[in-house]
């Protein structure tokens, strides 16, 4: 009404308004994006309405059109941007309409130089206010998320806690800030997520299975629009945004999401506004959730368990299958030919015509299947459950380099000793002060000398916290304590490669067996992981293939400790490509699947074998596999 009461008395004698057109949209859209929808219908506005910007430019064009000239309170009014501005000023003139203001002179005839140099003036005012408004508001909401309060609706897991709002004059008002505080049964269902992901190393369909089994254990989350969108069940999206969502770490996070700029994508996390430090407490620890953010990539489209892929041509599936990475970061992927079984990273197969995303990578890279399952029953047989693991690993503790956590704590323990020497020297100042006489110059000296010492003690406090949140962010470091944990698993010998590939491949699941390949050798790593509250089941998994196995199977391999195993096995399986007809004569079929070459090398990756008197071919496991007399050993990690 403000608008249109200026207007008004702005017009002369002669001139009347006969039509009304307004948006109620942010002048900050464009131009084509105003005035599409009805949600001017909410207000109640006394005003009829004949259209909006795009109906007005429109009309303009029309020789019919009911009006001859455009005013406005202000040109700002029209569009808050230059360039939007300029544009329908530029419509209407080409339409021979004039756009008049209330905020500027209505001449009719003479100069418009003066008139448009206004205008301008006007129009980059109303463009730097506009973005002086935003980056004001911008600022606070920073500095908001930084001292810890929560913005919008609290994350699944999380109740608000409301807190007298800061401003005298705000909170007299009754304007309240909020902090996350733990919701009881949603926050422990939220560290139950991050540990099926971290620990078994679960896929969403999983566990979205395992939350819909007990919804009263695990509370259904509600979506942002209330119980009217809810499904009444757990979803994978919910799953998903629990473990992406960087505020159960414990820290105040803000901008993650472009909700106006860019319908809701996700930012780039350096553009994401953290608080100084923890404050709420976390669901899931800094260092798991860094992790899990990690992992993602690799696990991504990868299934959970070992069945067969529901595609109708699959034959077979690979108890490795997921677990064995490329040095580039790729899973590797399991294939078969000439009845032996390999994995193989082939970049260039879902990266076709963009070379610069694998540089240096060579065009094929290969792994034996048999040759990775020697070394990892060694690894099992030896350092998981065999007699002597407690020793090597107290072994491998012993070189562990802890510098820079022993560095922290040294410097934590002087921290410590210089705060209770500040509190000495307070409490000195504090008694000579009161010996003195009011308005005595001394005393205004000792009052100086006490707040330097408290700001000195606030400082190491400050340095204390720190070191904290350094503790805090890493993992749990392994410690002598650690070797407790084998002490629980039984001591089995078994050898692993004839064991049943269901069980097999469960217990690697349920260890987090991870194989990963050396970039410029034919060395691996291998990663086992025990977590204390799964070791009932990795023990109850070793020792049903230990029931399965039979008895003259359930031998320990023996190898080398000092030198692990030797094995080459990085190679191309089955025929050489420029192998012929004539090698065929060369390769001896052994008993499962195995070949031995008489005549010349070749790149399978050959086992020695021994006839027994009996006619039959048996592994000899005392001995090294080898390629091409090149010998390579294994790293092994514990």
């Amino acid at each position: 009404m403000r608008q249109l009461e200026r207007c008004k008395g702005a017009l002369p004698e002669a001139w009347a308004i006969n039509s009304h057109f307004y948006d109620v949209e942010s002048g900050r859209l464009e131009l084509d994006a105003r005035g599409r929808k009805t949600g001017y219908e909410r207000f109640d506005i006394p005003i009829a309405r004949d259209g909006g910007i795009a109906d007005l430019l429109a009309e303009a064009t029309h020789a019919n059109r009911r009006f001859d000239v455009v005013i406005c309170e202000s040109t700002s009014r029209v569009a808050r941007r230059m360039f939007e501005n300029l544009s329908v000023e530029r419509e209407l003139e080409r339409a021979g309409v004039p756009l008049f203001a209330w905020n500027e002179p209505i001449k009719l005839d003479g100069g418009r130089a003066q008139q448009i140099l206004q205008r301008r003036i006007n129009q980059s005012v109303a463009e730097y206010e506009v973005y002086n408004a935003l980056e004001t508001s911008w600022g606070g909401l920073c500095t908001h998320v930084r001292e810890g309060w929560n913005i919008g609706k609290p994350p699944y897991g999380y109740a608000a806690k409301r807190y007298r709002h800061p401003n005298p004059m705000k909170a007299e008002r009754g304007a309240t800030k909020t902090r996350l505080e733990p919701d009881g049964a949603r926050a422990r269902a939220v560290t139950k997520i991050a540990l099926w992901r971290y620990y078994e190393n679960l896929g969403y369909s999983t566990i979205v299975d395992r939350l819909n089994a007990d919804p009263d254990l695990y509370p259904v989350p509600e979506p942002p629009g209330g119980r009217a969108r809810a499904r009444g069940a757990w979803s994978k999206s919910a799953v998903c945004d629990i473990l992406r969502n960087p505020k159960y770490t414990g820290y105040q996070v803000f901008n993650r999401r472009a909700t106006r700029s860019k319908h809701g994508k996700v930012n780039d996390p350096v553009l994401w506004v953290w608080s100084q430090q923890p404050v709420h407490e976390p669901l899931i620890p800094k260092w798991m959730f860094d992790e899990l953010t990690g992992r993602r990539q690799a696990k991504r489209g990868s299934r959970d368990g070992n069945e067969p892929n529901t595609h109708p041509q699959t034959r077979r599936t690979y108890v490795l299958r997921g677990m064995i990475q490329c040095a580039c970061g790729r899973r590797m992927s399991g294939n078969q030919r000439h009845r032996t079984t390999y994995y193989v990273c082939w970049p260039r197969a879902n990266n076709r015509g963009r070379p610069e995303t694998y540089p240096g990578h060579p065009k094929t890279r290969y792994v034996g299947e048999s040759a990775v399952l020697e070394v990892v029953t060694a690894f099992y047989a030896d350092r998981v459950f065999g007699p002597h693991r407690r020793e090597l690993l107290a072994a491998d503790l012993a070189t562990v380099d802890d510098r820079e956590a022993r560095q922290r704590e040294a410097e934590r323990e002087q921290g410590r000793r210089t705060l209770a020497d500040l509190d000495k020297r307070q409490e000195n100042v504090l008694r000579q002060a009161q010996e003195c006489e009011p308005g005595d110059p001394f005393a205004a000296g000792l009052r100086q000398t006490y707040n330097d010492l408290d700001a000195r003690r606030k400082d190491i406090l400050a340095e204390l916290a720190e070191l904290d949140a350094a503790d805090a962010a890493e993992p749990g470091r392994v410690t002598m304590d650690a070797p407790e944990l084998l002490d629980a698993l039984p001591y089995l010998a078994f050898n692993l490669v004839q064991a049943p590939q269901e069980l097999l491949r469960r217990l690697f699941a349920t260890t987090q067996l991870s194989v990963r390949l050396h970039a410029h050798s034919d060395d691996v790593t291998l990663t086992v992981t025990l977590p204390a509250d799964y070791l009932p089941e990795i023990a109850d998994a070793a020792e049903r293939i230990n029931d399965t196995m039979p008895a003259h199977t359930q031998k320990p391999v023996t190898r080398n400790r000092a030198t692990g195993t030797r094995v080459d096995a990085v190679c191309a399986p089955g025929r050489i490509r420029t192998c012929d007809t004539r090698f065929r004569s060369g390769i001896e079929s052994l008993p499962g699947g195995a070949r031995r070459c008489r005549r010349a090398p070749s790149c399978l990756i050959s086992a020695l074998w021994r006839r027994t008197p009996s006619g039959s071919w048996l592994p000899v496991p005392d001995r090294p596999l080898t390629h091409r007399a090149r010998t390579k050993p294994f790293v092994w990690e514990a």
